[in-house]
């Protein structure tokens, strides 16, 4: 089908999307990846509604669905992609050039077959989780979740400050009342303990935009292990941790936080210590800016 064609199917599209969908879009655009569990968990009230929703957005050709096999038998999840109309959608929302399928076919090969998908799956996990929470409580909110593509070249909101980061992610996440914007890296337990503190190093020396630094670690071994390791250092910006195994079915926004060097024996994420204020205003400006050109205005 002729290009001018796809946009034009993208543009009557969007009237049959919802402000879920939207959300989902939005997130496999920038996220690239999530499984269908991930997906119940952040926005829908059970497995079974998140699959027929997502059964029917990929026969309208917004979605693709792929399941790996499991070496020891047995399948994953469906893990789901944005496929090329999906991607023409979100593109046209934020002013991007309308991909080619070639570019879209060439973007799924490299999702499909990437050898980061375990590494991918669990950052984007984290932030699912925080959604699931954000949904289950009044109050809650993940402002903002950006993507590690968009530090390559890093100006936070509100700041005067560039720089080039490697952090796997940034959001700025709401709970009672307080607001805390951070840093995400998750270990998989592939890296060293002296790569890991280099990369508090690089975070230390950060002007401004000094939020705290979160590992999500795998294990409370590990964990302790690089706390050790850190007591050398003293870094000035908040350092906090995350056990996988200690957390027992809460989520990341809940009381599982180890603070280095604090008194307190775990935090709440909303409860870190923000060196640095956050221009919400500035970040919500920011959004506002990537997601504000309608399809239609797209030639």
């Amino acid at each position: 089908m002729p290009r001018r064609s796809k946009v034009e199917l993208a543009v009557l599209m969007q009237h049959r999307l919802t402000p879920r969908d939207w959300r989902l879009l939005e997130w496999l655009y920038d996220h690239r990846l999530l499984t269908t569990d991930q997906i119940a968990d952040a926005l829908y009230p059970s497995v079974h509604a998140a699959q027929v929703r997502l059964r029917t957005l990929t026969k309208l050709g917004l979605l693709l669905r792929f399941q790996p096999y499991r070496l020891n038998g047995g399948n994953f999840p469906y893990h789901y992609v944005l496929d090329h109309l999906g991607a023409l959608i979100i593109a046209g929302s934020r002013s991007d050039a309308p991909p080619r399928l070639s570019q879209s076919d060439t973007r799924i090969q490299r999702i499909v077959s990437s050898r980061n998908t375990d590494h991918r799956l669990g950052i984007n996990g984290f932030f699912t989780q925080l959604a699931k929470y954000e949904r289950l409580n009044e109050g809650a909110r993940l402002h903002h979740w950006w993507p590690d593509t968009r530090m390559r070249r890093f100006a936070p909101p509100g700041t005067t400050m560039l720089a080039m980061l490697k952090a796997d992610g940034l959001g700025v996440w709401a709970d009672d009342g307080h607001t805390v914007a951070f840093y995400l890296e998750h270990d998989e337990g592939t890296e060293s303990l002296p790569t890991l503190i280099d990369k508090v190093v690089r975070y230390d020396q950060l002007p401004e935009a000094r939020w705290p630094v979160l590992f999500s670690m795998r294990s409370t071994v590990r964990e302790g292990h690089f706390h050790q390791q850190l007591a050398s250092l003293k870094p000035k910006i908040p350092v906090a941790t995350m056990a996988r195994d200690r957390l027992g079915g809460a989520t990341p926004a809940e009381q599982v936080w180890q603070l280095h060097r604090a008194a307190a024996p775990l935090f709440r994420l909303a409860e870190l210590p923000m060196q640095s204020p956050v221009d919400l205003e500035a970040f919500d400006a920011e959004a506002r800016g990537i997601y504000s050109l309608p399809l239609a205005e797209v030639r």
